[in-house]
């Protein structure tokens, strides 16, 4: 078995590298770059769902526990 040695090696381990970025950039990079391909599904997903409806134990839907207001246009 012959063994990698100066540039080849550097080349080899280059091209390994290379290779599992072009891997992984549509499954992890590309989704946070561009996410309104992705909102555009879970709004198409969710459009029938009434959130009331499904929460647990009857509890209310998340709201803001410190009361921030909304700025007034003015």
């Amino acid at each position: 078995m012959a063994f990698f040695r100066g540039w080849r090696y550097a080349a080899f381990v280059s091209g390994f590298v290379g290779m599992i970025g072009l891997a992984l950039y549509p499954i992890a990079i590309s989704p946070m770059i561009d996410v309104s391909k992705y909102k555009e599904i879970q709004k198409e997903a969710r459009k029938n769902i009434r959130q009331e409806d499904i929460q647990p134990g009857n509890m209310k839907i998340w709201t803001d526990p410190f009361g921030r207001k909304k700025p007034d246009s003015e």
